[in-house]
């Protein structure tokens, strides 16, 4: 399993899937990946937080960063939290340490909410 260490390590290649924390911001004024902050995937989201669909954008948005279908991501704890832990299968270790890694991420996605 890839999981991310507390300590903001990158994740690890095992063979299984990737767990990540993300913390969200939902009712953005738009849908973005922000960056990463103590091992936490930062996610702005312009879904309100209500009925679930926040957590339908920030599957969507994680699918389409990391090259995977949405059944591929899954939230795991936190669906009415702020922070999650979100297991994406399927997905390129090196995708998602670009998407962990250090720098200015800024990402911004532009699809429907719905």
């Amino acid at each position: 399993m890839h999981e991310l260490p507390a300590d903001g390590q990158r994740p690890r290649n095992a063979g299984g899937p990737t767990t990540l924390s993300i913390r969200v911001v939902p009712g953005a004024s738009k849908t973005e990946i922000v960056g990463v902050s103590a091992g936490t995937l930062k996610v702005r989201l312009a879904a309100p937080p209500t009925k679930g669909k926040a957590n339908a954008e920030l599957v969507k948005l994680l699918a389409r960063a990391l090259g995977v279908t949405r059944r591929e991501v899954e939230i795991v704890a936190g669906h009415t939290a702020r922070l999650k832990k979100v297991q994406i299968h399927g997905a390129d270790p090196n995708a998602v340490s670009e998407l962990m890694g250090e720098g200015d991420q800024h990402m911004e996605w532009t699809g429907k909410t719905g």
